[in-house]
């Protein structure tokens, strides 16, 4: 999902945060995360679930359903 991988690297880049430290927060190797944001592999939906947490946004933002985070 091109979308997800664009407003994961947004919203870590606006927050001043590297890929390790995301990934460390929701419990997923940094290589996986950095999959998800190059658009090389999909989030479980549990995932999307942590990252919208961790970010503070919906699933719906995440996934491209909005543009209100």
């Amino acid at each position: 999902m091109k979308i997800l991988g664009e407003r994961l690297f947004e919203l870590r880049k606006s927050r001043k945060l590297t890929r390790q430290m995301v990934s460390e927060a929701i419990s997923i190797s940094a290589k996986s995360y950095e999959r998800y944001e190059n658009d090389e592999r999909d989030p479980a939906a549990p995932v999307i679930v942590a990252l919208a947490d961790y970010f503070g946004v919906s699933t719906d933002y995440l996934l491209g359903r909005t543009d209100e985070p």
